[in-house]
């Protein structure tokens, strides 16, 4: 094992015209206003681009996807999935977004390079009506997902300082 840090691509996804399915791409956008990252961390609004995403996927080894989760739980539940429970994922369901991103995923396989994927997922409470806000539930829940994502992203060797503390 080399000692090159991995590269860590933290990707938020979701549609933000929909309220609560764009919270992954608010996350990252308040990581990217409240932190400084390692060098080996890339931060991206993935939207809900699908297929388009395979790029920055095969440039990574490591992924952490933030993005509206449906599994059942109360609003503004955070769940982290990996393996096959990433299916419950928005992003991983065709419907909402372009393309499933576990296809995405395999597609990277097959071309010969899938980073290890965790997904870090907030219930949404509405993500049916067009609001380019999150509900306020949702809203009080970023900070929180935000945190989980952090202690994720230390895990797999990457670094965010808070702005101002560098």
């Amino acid at each position: 094992m080399s000692d090159t840090p991995r590269k860590i691509l933290i990707l938020g996804v979701g549609n933000i015209l929909y309220t609560d399915e764009g919270v992954g791409v608010r996350a990252v956008e308040r990581l990217l206003e409240t932190h400084d990252f390692s060098d080996n961390v890339t931060l991206m609004d993935g939207g809900n681009l699908g297929m388009k995403l395979m790029a920055p996927l095969m440039e990574c080894d490591y992924c952490i996807v933030l993005d509206a989760v449906l599994g059942g739980d109360a609003p503004g539940t955070i769940y982290r999935l990996t393996g096959e429970d990433l299916r419950k994922s928005l992003a991983f369901k065709d419907s909402m977004h372009q393309s499933d991103l576990v296809d995405t995923l395999i597609y990277c396989e097959l071309a010969g390079h899938r980073p290890d994927t965790v997904v870090i997922g907030m219930e949404p409470l509405d993500f049916q009506n067009m609001s380019i806000e999150l509900s306020p539930a949702i809203a009080e829940r970023v900070p929180a997902m935000i945190d989980i994502a952090l202690a994720e992203l230390a895990a797999a060797g990457g670094v965010a300082t808070p702005k101002g503390q560098s």
